[in-house]
């Protein structure tokens, strides 16, 4: 888990109960430190949580002696190091890319805001020390022993890597850190990440910038839905079938024919619209959400083409943001990594990312072992890189060399018909706020 807001105080006791990515609470002081920064500062960021604490006034501020994130916790507990690695700190303050460490300038910035405060601390010393993939993060201590075995069998003394979020973890599992690469993690919601060549031009607020565990920037597109509602509709025809007396749904079967029968559907969904909102979507605006479907009476309402627009509808916002990066910014892509839920069925999810991202897609076997196995790629590589070895050629030569995977090239006919889809998806956003204000 990336991001939130752990604070303690020199005792190392917690001040407040653990804030995770999922409060959004800190509106107020994502935009006045975005502002400040003229960066990103999304509402789930640490800073953004400590920033919106001060605005609030809160009690226990002024107690502060040390900030981590959940990541960051744990490893202080086993090993006594206050650190993080480079991916998941840059998910509590922005980092300088050169320097591989927070930005100095934000950092004075931000100690000035709240300088009349008066707090006894300035932030660069509550903050975890940054550290690159390949770094030394300290050993397992007799207490970290204990705590992991409390039998005594586990002995103290194993070496451990830097820490990092399942952003950083996820990017590490599917190889994709090198620039011009990119991962997309689709499940109940969807992330995208892209390795960039550069800065970008100007400040988004649909586009997190995060780096990978050796500091290399990266544009992430974070959405807040993906396959719930597609998953609620795929319920609903188990249900159908039980009804005719099939009692023993085969769930893999059934989601394999819904979702290859999509491909059978027209490019553009046949006039179809729907939007998988469950809850808030911040690429679009929307801080509660309503799933909708809605049709015309002459749209060409087939199964195909039903279960179509809820697979574009999941990679809708998505798709909203990653336009953002790779129209108006021209960031290039040369292959996307999948992984999640959505690519469980051989080729489908595959070809409708092809289309939405308009750039090859490819599913590796190991995809789905996701972070956990992408944290213990992290910690062989800490042991056992050779003098010098960047972590993508260790990657690339040493991990998934020879890997089988398939990758699926976008169809043009698809990518235009998904641009057809997009804009009668930010039309129809009208709706979906109707939506909101009657139900």
């Amino acid at each position: 888990m990336m991001h939130g807001y752990m604070p303690f105080d020199k005792e190392g006791n917690l001040l407040v109960p653990f804030r995770t990515w999922r409060n959004n609470i800190t509106g107020e002081a994502s935009r006045k430190l975005s502002e400040l920064f003229q960066y990103n500062i999304p509402q789930r960021w640490s800073i953004a949580h400590l920033y919106q604490a001060i605005l609030k006034e809160e009690e226990h501020v002024k107690d502060i002696d040390y900030l981590t994130t959940l990541a960051g916790y744990v490893h202080w507990k086993l090993t006594g190091e206050k650190v993080l690695g480079v991916g998941e700190a840059s998910g509590m303050f922005p980092i300088d890319i050169e320097t591989k460490d927070y930005n100095q300038t934000m950092i004075k910035t931000f100690d000035d805001l709240i300088k009349d405060k008066k707090f006894g601390w300035k932030l660069e010393n509550i903050l975890p020390k940054v550290l690159i993939a390949g770094d030394k993060a300290g050993i397992l201590s007799e207490e970290g022993a204990k705590l992991l075995d409390p039998s005594g069998n586990l002995e103290a003394g194993i070496p451990l890597c830097p820490p990092e979020g399942d952003a950083g973890t996820g990017m590490v599992a599917t190889n994709s850190v090198t620039r011009k690469t990119g991962n997309v993690s689709a499940g109940t919601s969807v992330f995208a990440m892209i390795v960039l060549e550069k800065e970008l031009k100007k400040v988004y607020d649909e586009i997190d910038l995060v780096t990978t565990p050796s500091g290399d920037l990266v544009g992430m597109v974070h959405c807040n839905n993906c396959t719930s509602d597609l998953n609620a509709w795929v319920n609903l025809f188990k249900e159908f079938a039980q009804n005719f007396g099939v009692e023993d749904v085969d769930m893999d079967q059934l989601y394999g024919t819904l979702y290859n029968k999509a491909l059978e559907g027209d490019k553009d969904c046949g006039g179809l619209l729907a939007y998988n909102y469950f809850s808030g979507e911040h690429i679009t605006g929307f801080e509660e959400g309503r799933p909708l479907f809605v049709r015309k009476p002459d749209s060409n309402f087939n199964l195909a083409n039903f279960m179509r627009v809820h697979l574009y509808t999941a990679l809708g916002a998505l798709k909203t943001g990653l336009d953002i990066l790779m129209k108006e910014e021209d960031v290039k892509v040369d292959k996307m990594l999948g992984h999640g839920g959505l690519f469980k069925t051989e080729g489908v999810g595959q070809k409708i990312m092809a289309a939405a991202v308009n750039a090859p897609v490819s599913v590796m076997k190991t995809a789905g072992e996701g972070g956990a196995w992408g944290m213990a790629i992290l910690a062989a590589y800490m042991l056992d890189k050779a003098e010098d070895e960047t972590l993508d050629t260790y990657l690339s030569d040493k991990v998934f060399a020879g890997e089988e995977g398939t990758t699926i090239a976008p169809d043009e006919k698809d990518v235009e018909g998904f641009d057809e889809f997009i804009k009668q998806y930010q039309k129809g956003l009208a709706l979906e706020r109707v939506a909101i204000d009657v139900m």
